[in-house]
């Protein structure tokens, strides 16, 4: 008989867990999230889920929810400001 497949949990990112604990720290849902971001909740799924791509308007819309922004910060832990800013 052969052996049950077995899902192999990917390694999350750094940015996954960020999502994942600062749901929890809101004592939200997936579902709950999802809907106040304005997105599915597969969309809430892959990105706490680490997907390797995912649509960045959806991980914008998400992190908005939470009370978070997203930010370009280059290698030596400078933030880079967005172009609008002086």
């Amino acid at each position: 008989m052969a052996e049950p497949r077995r899902r192999t949990r990917k390694r999350s990112s750094g940015l996954a867990d960020a999502f994942v604990a600062r749901r929890h720290q809101l004592r939200l849902t997936q579902a709950e999230l999802a809907l106040l971001a304005g997105v599915g909740r597969s969309t809430v799924q892959a990105l706490e889920g680490g997907k390797d791509s995912v649509q960045l308007d959806g991980a914008v819309a998400v992190a908005d929810a939470l009370g978070c922004e997203i930010s370009l910060v280059t290698r030596t832990g400078m933030i880079v400001p967005p172009l609008d800013s002086p």
